[in-house]
């Protein structure tokens, strides 16, 4: 520390006396200094420390370094140190003013007595970006998320920083004090198109998650400092950034990310989104198996003007394909998709209008399976018998999907395979099956079942396009058009 101090003109002595600090000024954003008074062998000195811009103006003279000579500084040079700074900035520098100077006997430490002072220079701090941050946040893009870097830095580091972190070759900067000039209209009208916002204070991290719930975002907010906490308490999903988060961050936050990688949070909003493909895909086979058995229940009523199905078997059926089958595929892992697919999930996409034609789809599938079965068994044997083709077709064409959509997971096959084996039992038992209104089935009469099941479940991939369904088997990635970002969530994420 002693050789870089000489070279920047700093005397060093031995056994000098401590500096001793008397006063200070902290750090806030609309002083953007830090002010520090404290006692030398030579009297009292003021230090300052902040923004170049909050600085700048307070200078008055410029130290030689190694002479201690002071030269005065008029508008001219001072706009020469200002882009001085700026040059450091847009090389994605922090950058920091240094000035001094001593103080009268008897004088307070006030934001009034903070003029008159010695320029010493520019300290620039490299922050280098994590190779990382770039592909992870080209990943939230993919996902319809808005990333917003909220920034206290200076607008030339927070570009210089955005444009090797965000696929943009000029991103949009704005800035604090840009803000405290627009109304909430005009905030609303810049907040979809702004990439970054520099010179950021805990007030305005506030007022922009506010803008974002106003205009219909579900907005996340990263963090780790106290500054952050009341901006992460107050978005939909808080996260803080756990290694260096301060106790205040931590405490405000839904979410705590321990590693501080940008990726994890990726990570977990791939798990978010696998959570509702699942809710999506264990609702589509509730509702939309119910609605194939009143569809074909009424359909076959209409017709003969019998009910197909008796309470018991109707009870057997709900026992059969709602319970085991559909909790299986509610709790599986989303082994059968890619993380692109997984991506494009969310509850406007798996609850939406694509949950509406799935269902409809499945109800069609399964009407369609036992209606063949229960007319192909009344053409050729007894209605008892049409009675049970149709109950076995109907759950087997049920859990023929369910196990379509669950690929080789071990629980959804083990719910399907054993509830289909379940079925077998009950028909095929004597008592049991006339305890559920059924009669044992022969060889045809299962062919005549399996036929049907195999010819709807074939259907599906059919009728698909016709309702704009994504059909791609388990473990491929769907191609389709990513959700305009607009319409999506935003994350803002202070740097």
């Amino acid at each position: 520390m002693s050789v870089g101090a000489r070279r920047a003109g700093v005397g060093v002595r031995r056994g000098a006396p401590r500096w001793r600090r008397t006063d200070s000024l902290p750090f806030e954003p609309s002083r953007a200094y830090h002010a520090t008074a404290g006692r030398t062998p030579h009297g009292a000195l003021l230090s300052v420390k902040g923004a170049p811009e909050g600085v700048l103006e307070r200078v008055a003279r410029r130290r030689t370094p190694g002479t201690g000579r002071a030269t005065p500084l008029d508008a001219e040079d001072i706009k020469k140190l200002a882009d001085a700074a700026e040059e450091l900035a847009g090389a994605g520098r922090r950058v920091l003013a240094v000035a001094e100077r001593p103080m009268r006997a008897g004088e307070d430490l006030t934001d009034g007595t903070v003029r008159d002072l010695d320029f010493l220079g520019f300290i620039a701090l490299a922050d280098p970006v994590r190779t990382s941050a770039g592909p992870a946040t080209e990943r939230l893009r993919e996902a319809g998320v808005q990333t917003v870097m909220l920034t206290g830095d200076h607008p030339a580091t927070a570009d210089a920083i955005a444009a090797t972190v965000m696929d943009v070759s000029e991103p949009k900067v704005s800035t604090g004090p840009e803000l405290d000039e627009m109304d909430d209209e005009r905030l609303d009208e810049l907040l979809p198109t702004v990439d970054v916002i520099a010179r950021c204070s805990p007030h305005h991290k506030v007022r922009i998650v506010q803008a974002y719930q106003r205009l219909g975002r579900v907005v996340a907010m990263t963090g780790d400092g106290a500054n952050d906490a009341p901006a992460i308490r107050l978005a939909d999903v808080g996260i803080a950034l756990g290694r260096r988060g301060t106790p205040a961050a931590t405490a405000a936050a839904d979410l705590v990310v321990t590693d501080d990688r940008l990726e994890t949070i990726v990570s977990a909003l791939m798990e978010g989104r696998a959570m509702w493909a699942s809710v999506r895909a264990a609702l589509a086979i509730l509702i939309g198996g119910n609605f194939g058995e009143v569809t074909f229940s009424v359909a076959a009523s209409a017709l003969t003007g019998t009910t197909p199905l008796s309470a018991r078997q109707i009870m057997l059926v709900n026992l059969l394909t709602d319970l085991a089958p559909a909790l299986a595929i509610a709790v599986r892992e989303p082994t059968g998709h890619t993380g692109e697919r997984l991506l494009k999930e969310g509850p406007s996409r798996s609850l939406g209008v694509a949950l509406t034609k799935e269902m409809l789809l499945r109800g069609v599938i399964t009407a369609a399976g036992a209606g063949l079965a229960w007319t192909g068994a009344r053409l050729t044997g007894r209605g008892r018998r049409a009675s049970t083709v149709a109950l076995a077709a109907l759950v087997g064409t049920q859990l023929a999907q369910t196990l379509t959509t669950g690929g080789l997971d071990r629980h959804v096959l083990i719910a399907g395979l054993g509830s289909a084996a379940v079925l077998a039992a009950i028909i095929q038992t004597p008592g049991v099956s006339q305890f559920f209104d059924c009669a044992p089935l022969g060889p045809f009469a299962w062919a005549i079942t399996l036929g049907s099941i195999t010819v709807a479940t074939l259907f599906g991939p059919v009728l698909a396009p016709m309702l704009h369904l994504d059909t791609t088997p388990p473990g491929e990635a769907a191609a389709e058009e990513r959700t305009d970002a607009e319409d999506g969530p935003a994350a803002a994420a202070p740097r």
